[in-house]
């Protein structure tokens, strides 16, 4: 098949173009795919338990876990399933602009979480937004708002939280939303990539013909210690 068959997103997990270790690899899970202790904060939307929402992308989630590469992923559990809407600091990310550039950088993590829930306790929720299914890439699906006033929407969340706190990180503007199944362990061959580009296509469509409109919860500031679990501290309920 031509390179063009196969999406940006696919070809970033192509062994040949990318031979370095995956970025994560170390830090937030080992070579077994246990996910390694990597304590921080971020604010999510949760997928709604027991939804139809839940039920497709779980089956989507089934078809990542069917391929013969599979072993090469680690896969996060269904419980922690959410949308990131803005990304929070952790631990091996303690550089600016990636950290609230009044706060020392050597600030205990726990006190991050801390100091940054304070101030959220200030923050003036926006309109609520509808997400949908755009695309699937090997690590989970990418998602964006079901129309134009829902992109915007959801980026004037973003920039609110990101003047609020106090740091923007460099792919602020550009940093898809998505909704993450897997890390990657091992690259995948050229010759995986046919099958894996027509799952991905297929999953993408089956989950928006199922959910048009992904069920979530309203945004939430979360603090975890891990990829396997985001304890929600603070909800920002939609407004009526």
């Amino acid at each position: 098949m031509s390179i063009d068959a196969f999406s940006p997103e696919l070809l970033k997990y192509s062994k040949s173009r990318h031979p370095e270790p995956p970025v994560h690899l170390g830090t937030r899970y080992d070579l077994s795919g246990n996910f390694q202790y990597e304590p921080g904060n971020t604010i999510v939307c949760h997928v709604v338990e027991g939804s139809e929402t839940q039920r497709a992308v779980v089956a989507a989630r089934e078809k990542f876990l069917a391929m013969p590469e599979a072993s090469q992923f680690t896969f996060t559990p269904i419980s922690s399933l959410h949308m990131t809407l803005f990304q929070g600091i952790i631990e091996y990310r303690r550089t600016r602009p990636y950290w609230p550039a009044d706060i020392a950088l050597d600030a205990p993590v726990d006190e991050m979480t801390e100091i940054m829930g304070e101030r959220l306790k200030a923050f003036s929720t926006h309109d609520p937004f509808k997400v949908a299914v755009t695309r699937a890439r090997p690590s989970g699906l990418l998602v964006d708002g079901a129309t134009e006033t829902d992109r915007k929407v959801m980026r004037e969340w973003r920039n609110a939280l990101a003047d609020l706190l106090g740091y923007r990180h460099p792919d602020h503007d550009v940093y898809p939303f998505h909704i993450t199944f897997a890390y990657v362990i091992e690259r995948l061959v050229d010759e995986a990539l046919p099958r894996w580009q027509a799952m991905l296509d297929q999953v993408a469509a089956d989950v928006r013909a199922a959910v048009p409109v992904i069920e979530l919860r309203p945004p939430a500031f979360c603090s975890f210690d891990d990829m396997n679990h985001f304890e929600e501290l603070l909800v920002f309920e939609f407004q009526k």
